[in-house]
C-alpha cells in the first residue's frame, strides 16, 4: 500500500473515531443534562426516601412520585456518579425539567426540604401519633409507643398520662426522616423555649407546675371554644382548686368514658370509676384530656380573678357560659339550660 493510500485510510479512520467520540459526547451530555423530571406546573413535588431504602426502591419511587421520563438514563448517570453506594434518606424537593445530573447530585447531597410540621385540635395520644406520622417518616406505632413508655418519658419528667403536654401545637420546621426519639428531642427543645421564665413564674404563683397548667388548659379548652371566656373559666377552676372543691368538669367525664360526643352528663357518667372523674376525685386529673394549645395555656396563666365557682352552658347554646358565685344562682342557670335541652329532645 502506498504512503498516499495509507494516509487517506488513516484520515478516514480518524474521522470515524472523531464521529464516534462526538456521538459518545453528545449521548453523555444528553443523559446528563436533558430534562428528565416532569412535575405539575405550579406545584412542588417531593420525593421521600425512607431509611435503609435500596437503590431499586429509590428507582421505583422516582418512577411513581417524581415522573422521571427516562429511567434508563437516570440509572446510567447514577451509576457514573456512584449514587447506589450513597443513598441518603430524606425528603427532597424536585423541580420540573430537572436533569439527571442535578437529580443525582441532590439525592447524593442529602440536602432535604424541611417539613413544616403542624398539629392542632388533638384529643388523644392515638390522634396525635397518627397526625404526626402523616407528615414524617416515623410511623404512628413508634410514636405512640414512646408516648406510653414510662422509662423513656422519665427523661422528660413525664409519664404516660402527661406525655402529650410535651407537644405544644404550633408549626415547626423539621426534617422528614427524623425518628420518634428525635421527634421527642425536638419537641422538648420547643417546650423549653415556650416555657419562659415569665410563664414559669406565673404558673408557680397559682401555684401549678407547667404540666398541671397543660392539664387545666386542656379542660378549659374542652369547656369552651370561646377564647375570650377561657381566662374566666380557668379562674373558676382555680378558685375551686384553692377551696379544695372537686372540679366537677364535664369534659373529664367524657374523656373517662371515651365519648366526646355526649351532650348531656347523667348520673351514669358521674358514677364512673376513673381517675379522670373530677366529680368523684378532688384536684386535677392525672394528665391532659387533650393536647393543650398555646392560647389555652396562656388563658390559665393569665386567668381572670373573680369569685365564681359555678358555671353552666347558656340556654342560647351559642357556646357561651353563665357563671355564678352561689349555688342558688347556679341552679337557676342550670334549670334554664336543662329545659332548653328538654325542649330540643337532647338526652
Amino acid at each position: 500500500m502506498t504512503t498516499k493510500k495509507k494516509k487517506k485510510q488513516t484520515t478516514k479512520i480518524g474521522k470515524w473515531i472523531l464521529l464516534v467520540l462526538i456521538a459518545v459526547f453528545l449521548y453523555v451530555a444528553y443523559i446528563l443534562f436533558a430534562p428528565n423530571v416532569f412535575t405539575n406546573t405550579g406545584e412542588k413535588t417531593y420525593l421521600c426516601i425512607p431509611e435503609n431504602s435500596s437503590y431499586a426502591e429509590v428507582v421505583l419511587l422516582l418512577e411513581k412520585d417524581a415522573n422521571v421520563l427516562n429511567v434508563s438514563a437516570f440509572k446510567q448517570v447514577s451509576s457514573m456518579l456512584h449514587y447506589g453506594e450513597r443513598i441518603r434518606a430524606g425528603r427532597y424537593e424536585l423541580k420540573s425539567s430537572m436533569n439527571n445530573f442535578q437529580l443525582v447530585r441532590l439525592l447524593r447531597s442529602g440536602r432535604q426540604a424541611p417539613v413544616r410540621l403542624t398539629f392542632n385540635n388533638i384529643r388523644t395520644k392515638e390522634q396525635l401519633a397518627a397526625r404526626l406520622s402523616m407528615q414524617l417518616m416515623a410511623d404512628s406505632v413508634s410514636i405512640l409507643k414512646l408516648l406510653n413508655d414510662s422509662e423513656f418519658l422519665a427523661n422528660y419528667n413525664l409519664n404516660p398520662n402527661t406525655s402529650v403536654s410535651l407537644f405544644i401545637p404550633n408549626t415547626y420546621e423539621v426534617f422528614w426522616n427524623l425518628n420518634a426519639v428525635q421527634l421527642f428531642e425536638k419537641m422538648n427543645k420547643e417546650y423549653n423555649k415556650f416555657w419562659t421564665d415569665e410563664r414559669k413564674a406565673k404558673a408557680a404563683a397559682i401555684p401549678l407546675t407547667p404540666t398541671d397548667v397543660c392539664t387545666l388548659a386542656s379542660i378549659v379548652e374542652e369547656e369552651t371554644n370561646n377564647k375570650t371566656d377561657r381566662p374566666k373559666v380557668a379562674g373558676l377552676y382555680i378558685n375551686r382548686l384553692k377551696k379544695g372543691m372537686a372540679l366537677q368538669a364535664d369534659p373529664t367525664l367524657k374523656f373517662a368514658v371515651c365519648d366526646f360526643s355526649l351532650k348531656r352528663i347523667t348520673i351514669k357518667q358521674i358514677l364512673q370509676i376513673s381517675p379522670y372523674n373530677t366529680y368523684r376525685n378532688q384536684g386535677l386529673p392525672p394528665g391532659p384530656i387533650r393536647v393543650a394549645s398555646e392560647s389555652g395555656i396562656d388563658a390559665v396563666l393569665n386567668y381572670s380573678h373573680h369569685n365564681y365557682i359555678y358555671m353552666c352552658a347558656s340556654e342560647t347554646l351559642n357556646g357561651e357560659h353563665k357563671f355564678a358565685a352561689d349555688w342558688a344562682t347556679h341552679q337557676a342557670n342550670a334549670k334554664k339550660y336543662q329545659q332548653k335541652l328538654n325542649d330540643l329532645n337532647i338526652h
